[in-house]
Formats: structure tokens, sequence, C-alpha cells
């Protein structure tokens, strides 16, 4: 295991000042000495990218310190060993401190300060990453910056972006943040769980943890009845007791999928609920007009999604290549329905759009981005009925190399609306009456097309974890009928590469055009977290070679090794986890997991803001006549790709709480029952385990595994008694009992039954060598098993 140095330029681990200046309380801070023109120190750099993360990129470092030539290679060089020992990492385009805020963040204002002053907190924050950083929010004057137009101003519970800064008063919060713009204003209504009370009456008991419990007067239930998840607006605030609230309005039981979910949309504050403004604007739009559009309504082009789809935002059609030149290659056309034509920048319809950043998908209920109107009705590339689309027809060779490709506005008529297992069955023998007809002249030419594009995809090589993914099935009262994992057709496959063949040529165009666009960007793996693998492969005689120019297949070198073997769950998680997270950037610097080095989303424009962006950029800088993208559009693509950044993380963060609370909920019966588990997660305090039949994990702490000594080895990923040698791994199968299920934390605690195996002989060594400082954790008796999530 590699060892984080101590930040050599700051011992004690607190924050410097801002350079030549002091705080009110704090003595003053020696300046930097830079001399220009010539390679910092190591403690320099660090010092200046805490002090400046605005100009934290290699760029800005290297016109900062005036280098050139051989310097700005000795700087990048020096970055990247920073990088490996973990002293850096990147953050879309810039270079930050492990746990600093990257320069724009989304914020929530929480609190305000002792002198009244707003603290805010980031929005999202990874959960090892401990409590989240307190921010003070620095209000303009209503005239804004230098007296030029109008500043936003915010309020205690609002969400901000905002600029962010080094904190110069080292006594309060490590940040300062200057507004960009406000982008959801503060609700009144809180929500919890309603409780009766003896005489009338009750309590509300607050779903989030940091919550306060309010009484509800007899007058003020709304109906509710002991259970109830509610929504309550406050009614009088005293100076002694509780606060006092009534009912707004009753979500419904907290055991349904309904109130389930309204917990995960409430405690992150996404918006479900669209302003008369944006249904009126829906409501009066007209069908597109054959303006600027070719008729395309001949080509029989078919939409392939779940069976339980609403919005048909993509069809497809494939044929071969009738050009000589091209002997044995296909033209693949995708046609993507055409939002841009109907949500105009800065109409009601955009600015909600831009506010939700993309649809949220619950098991049992979606909060769509755009209103109903739009995304299934209007939008909707529906069987028979005549929908404008931009389309990109594409041209492969027989070895699957794409050709060129061409963009075109459309008005299609979609010829069917298949579900995946529908073509599939057809393609595999068993067609119905629908896709009889079409086997010919329109699914087999589209496997085809499939077949030869796989081969560009084999030999460009993107990451293949083998992950599957879950799904919930719930009973017609919203609980949990069962947890299955649907299979993975070629259909899917086929949809995919198709797509992702789409947004490359959607990002090529653009940047030929110069045209500013949105990427789907997905940094490598930075060289710590590959430095984590590689030990934790050691251990399994897998190797992972050294080096910062890793590419996709060299981790899927790693998987072919592990497939087949009792290991093959344990080594797809932690390559998983050794992956950067995929995000929204104006800078282009490729998909790794792709493989690809151009790559811009357009193929889901009704449920992704990013492609809506992307089509009004195709559309402006084509020519293609309405609803192109403004310059104030460009000039924002920054603070645009940070925001639905931040809110991609934010829906998937929800949608996975209600999956975990529905499973909680769906066990809270079964306590004291015994189920079969796997070790999902080693930690210190103890291990999660996760039970594959219902899609959910939990935890055993430590204090319960028993009576022996516990080291926690990071580089082997386990739990092992120093007295025994008995322990647990990553991946090892176990049995567990259920011991406590909290429905509303979405939380499981177990208890271990296995015994735990004897530990490899590198683990044991481990032990000999008295590295204790590494992790040594042992059971205090007495000590209460923690609760909720950990």
């Amino acid at each position: 295991m590699s060892r984080i140095p101590r930040d050599r330029t700051n011992p004690a681990g607190k924050r410097p000042g801002k350079i030549g200046r002091a705080g009110k309380d704090a003595p003053a801070v020696e300046p930097l000495n830079i001399v220009h023109g010539a390679l910092p120190s190591r403690e320099v750099i660090l010092r200046f990218i805490a002090d400046h993360p605005q100009k934290a990129s290699k760029r800005e470092l290297a016109k900062a310190f005036g280098l050139k030539g051989d310097n700005r290679v000795e700087l990048k060089h020096m970055l990247q060993e920073l990088e490996q020992e973990g002293m850096l990492q990147k953050n879309r385009k810039s270079l930050i401190r492990p746990g600093a805020l990257p320069p724009v963040t989304v914020l929530d204002i929480t609190t305000r300060d002792k002198d009244g002053d707003l603290i805010g907190r980031p929005a999202e924050w990874p959960e090892d990453q401990g409590v989240a950083p307190a921010v003070a929010i620095r209000q303009q004057s209503p005239a804004g910056r230098q007296g030029k137009g109008k500043a936003p101003v915010a309020g205690l519970g609002d969400r901000i972006l905002a600029k962010i800064f080094p904190a110069v008063d080292r006594g309060g919060p490590a940040y300062t943040a200057r507004i960009i713009k406000v982008i959801d204003r503060r609700r009144g209504a809180s929500m919890g769980v309603f409780r009766t009370a003896p005489g009338g009456g009750g309590r509300l008991l607050p779903i989030e943890r940091r919550g306060e419990e309010m009484v509800i007067d007899p007058d003020f239930t709304g109906g509710a009845t002991d259970g109830d998840l509610v929504e309550v607006e406050i009614a009088r605030l005293g100076r002694f007791g509780l606060p006092r609230a009534k009912v707004l309005s009753v979500v419904g039981s907290v055991g349904s999928e309904k109130a389930i979910s309204m917990i995960a949309i409430h405690a992150h504050g996404i918006p479900h609920v669209f302003p008369p403004a944006v249904i009126a604007e829906a409501d009066a739009a007209k069908p597109a007009s054959m303006s600027h559009r070719e008729d395309w309504r001949d080509v029989p082009l078919i939409t392939i999604d779940p069976a339980d789809a609403k919005d048909h935002d993509d069809a497809v059609y494939a044929e071969l290549d009738p050009s000589p030149d091209n002997p044995g290659g296909v033209i693949v056309t995708v046609a993507i329905a055409d939002v841009s034509w109907y949500v105009r920048p800065n109409s009601p319809l955009d600015r909600e759009a831009l506010k939700r950043g993309n649809s949220v998908y619950f098991p049992d209920r979606v909060v769509p981005m755009l209103p109903e109107r739009i995304s299934n009705d209007l939008c909707s590339l529906k069987e028979g009925v005549d929908r404008p689309a931009l389309a990109v027809r594409m041209s492969f060779s027989g070895e699957g190399r794409k050709i060129d490709h061409t963009f075109h506005r459309i008005m299609m008529k979609s010829a069917a609306k298949l579900s995946y297992q529908q073509a599939q069955a057809a393609i595999d023998g068993k067609p119905d009456d629908q896709t009889g007809p079409m086997l010919g002249p329109i699914l087999k030419p589209l496997w085809h097309a499939y077949e030869v594009m796989k081969r560009g995809r084999d030999r460009r090589q993107p990451l293949e974890l083998d992950m599957p993914e879950r799904k919930i099935l719930l009973k017609p009262d919203g609980t949990v009928d069962r947890v299955v994992v649907p299979p993975r057709l070629d259909a899917h496959k086929l949809i995919e590469e198709m797509m992702i063949q789409a947004n490359v040529c959607a990002a090529e165009t653009l940047e030929k055009k110069r045209q500013p666009l949105i990427y789907r960007i997905h940094d490598g793996p930075t060289l710590a977290k590959q430095e984590i693998l590689r030990e934790f492969l050691a251990t399994l005689g897998i190797s992972l070679a050294k080096g910062g120019n890793m590419r996709a297949n060299n981790f899927n070198g790693i998987l072919a090794k592990a497939d087949g073997t009792p290991h093959q769950t344990m080594v797809n998680e932690m390559v998983l986890r050794s992956q950067s997270q995929a995000i929204y950037g104006p800078e282009n610097i490729g998909h790794f997991g792709l493989n690809l080095m151009k790559y811009a989303h357009f193929t889901s424009p009704i449920r992704r803001y990013a492609d809506l962006i992307v089509h009004r950029a195709l559309v402006g800088s084509l020519g293609f006549g309405e609803g192109g993208i403004t310059p104030d559009e460009e000039a924002a693509l920054d603070d645009i790709a940070a925001e639905i950044s931040t809110f991609e993380r934010r829906a998937m963060a929800a949608e996975r709480e209600t999956v975990d609370r529905l499973i909680a909920h769906h066990l809270s019966g079964r306590v004291g029952e015994e189920f079969a588990g796997r070790v999902s997660g080693v930690t210190k305090s103890g291990l999660f385990v996760a039970l594959p039949d219902y899609g959910a994990d939990g935890f055993v702490p430590i204090s319960t595994l028993g009576t022996d000594y516990f080291i926690y080895d990071e580089a082997h990923q386990a739990l092992s008694g120093e007295r025994t040698g008995l322990g647990y791994r990553l991946g090892d199968s176990v049995t567990v009992k259920l011991a406590e299920a909290i429905p509303l934390a979405g939380a499981l605690r177990f208890e271990m039954i296995s015994e735990g195996r004897e530990m490899p002989a590198a683990v044991r060594s481990f032990h000999k060598a008295g590295r204790r400082d590494r992790g040594q954790v042992r059971k205090k008796p007495g000590t209460r098993p923690p609760r909720g999530r950990h």
C-alpha cells in the first residue's frame, strides 16, 4: 500500500491563507517567492494551486510561472508525480488538492454563521470524503460587480452555482464563494412521517438526519393517518418548544414506492412540479413545419426501446452501401427527436429543463426533464405519425471503420415501435405478426450492420466491465415484488453501438465547424487509483503495468485473466472503482472508457440537457433554420456543463437511495432471517455485504465479527484476525443474519454467520511485519453497532 505523503508546505494540515494577505484574526502569510521562467518547487506548486484554483490547469501553471521549452516538460512530469502520490487529482480540465472544491461548484445554502452571513455546502459530496466543507457566501451589491448589471441574490435554502475561492480568514470556512446564478429558490415545504399523538394531532418525524421534529395540531393534520408521508409548512415558530406545522398534502404510506421516491426527490431538491408558465408553453406548442427540412417519411426508420417506454427519441435504419468504392460496407441512419424546435433558448421550457438537467428514473416513476406534452407527444417518434428529427447518415466499411457521415434536419414517420425483446425474438426465429413482414427488409439489415460495426468496436476495445444491472419489479401497491437481472440482448448492444457512433459524428462535425459544444468526457484513472488497483491485483497474481498512459484495453486484459475464476466479480468491482467519473465539459479530453477521442451526447435530447445543447449547436452551425445555439449559451457552456454534471450525480444518488429504501422496507419484516451474500466492501469499520438476490447491501460492524483483533489491509481488501489468521476479503461468499432494517434511511445491518476463512500468506505476512499503523482495528467490548448508512 502506498502512503500519501504529508503536505510538506503545511505540516499542521491547515489551509494556508491568501498570498500576501492576512485574515482578520490570523497572522500574515508569507508571499510566494516566484521566479519568472524558473521551474518552481513542488511546495510552491501545491501552494499556488491551493490559493489559485481558477488557474490550476497545466497551461495556466506554465503561464503563471513563465515556463517554456524543457521547463514545461519538467512541470508536466512533476504534476504527474504529485498525482501519483495522491497530492493532486484531476477535476475536468483543472488540478485540485484531494478533498478540495473545484473552481465552479453547485452549493446548497444551509445555514448562517454567528454574524448572519450565509453558509453553503456542496450539493453533492462523496461519502468517503467525510463531511462536506463549509463555504462562506459573498453577497454582491444589487448593482453587481463594478456596478455592471444585476447581481444574483440568494437566501437560506437556495441552490446556487458559485465561483469558489480560498478563504482569507483561516478562522472560518475554508472557502468563500461568489454567486454566479441561483439555480433553485427555497421551498417552504418540509417532508416527514406523520405519527398520531394521544388526544389528537400528531408529530412530524423528519426524513433528513438533520431535520427537526415538529408538532401538528389536531386542526392541521390534513387527514393524515399514522405512518403517512406528508408535506408540511411551518405554522408557527415559538421561542420555546418544537415548531408547529400544518400538513399540506399526504403523499402516501411510507411503505409505497411513490412515497419512497418522494423522499429522494425532496432530500435532493429535485424539481418535480412544472410551473404554470412551463405547462402553458408546452400546451401551446404546435407541430413542427417543413421549413429547412428534408422529407424522409418514406424511410422505414423504426424505434426499439424498453417495452414500457413512453417516449421514443431515437429511430434506426440500415442498408447495404450501393457504392462500388465500399464493397461489403453499410449505411446506418440514426434519427433523433428534434427537441430544439420546441424548446428555444431562455424560454420557460428551456429554463426549467436546465434546472432539472436530466430526467430522473425511479422504479415506478419518472421525473421528466420536459412536460409530457413535449416528451411523450410532440417529440416522441410515434409509429405512423409525422415527427421532426435530426438525422445522421453514416457509412461504414466492411471492416467496421466509419468512412463518412452527414447530418440532416428531417420530417420522418416511424415504421414501427418495437421492444428489445420483440426485435430479438424475430431475429432468433420467432417473429410475431408485426415483426414478420419487417424481418427481411428492415430487421436483418440492421443486425448485419451491427455485425459490421462490431468489428470496429472490437478493434477499438472499449472498457468491457461485467456488472449485471438489477431491476426492481413492483406489486400494484408499489411495494417490491422481486428483483431480476434482465438479460442483455444483441438488440440492446445494436442500439447502444449505433447511438455511440451518432454521438461521435456530432462531436466531429461540431469540431470541424469550430463550434463550441459540451463534450461527454471521461478521464483515465488517476495514478493514485492505479497504484491501489495494482497492489490489489498483485495479491491475486495479476500484474498491472506502471505508467500514466493506460488504455481501456489494459483493463480488459485484467478482466480476461479473472474471467471464470472465483475472483471475477471482485476484480470487476475493483476495476470499476479505479475509474474516474464521466462528466460534461466544453474542453475535450476524450472518453477513456469508450476509447474515443471525440464524443458528445446527441441521442437523448428528451431526457438530457447536454444533448439539447448539442442539437442547437448542430442546427446553428449547419444552417438548419430556427432553434440554433445563441452567443449567450456559448459563453455560458462552462457553467452549464458544471450544473448538468452535478444534476446527473444528483439523479444517480436519488435513484440509488430509492432502491435502498425500497429493499430495506421489503426486508424489514424478515429481521432475524439468514441470507446468502457476498462481501462487496471492506473498511476499517467493518464489512459491506451485498445480497445478490435483492440488489441491496448492508453493513456488518467490526464490533460484531468476533473476539479476535481485526486488521484492515487495504492492498488485499481484507479484514483478518491477528490471532487466528481468519478473516474476510472482498468477493467472499458469506451467510449473514439480518439484525436491523431502517426503511427511511435505506439501511440494513447484518450479523456475520460464516466463519472467516484462512487468509493468504501475503496477508499473514502483513500481520507479522507489525505494520498495524496501516489500519489495525480491534473489537471494543460493549461498543454499540453503528446505525444507518456507513
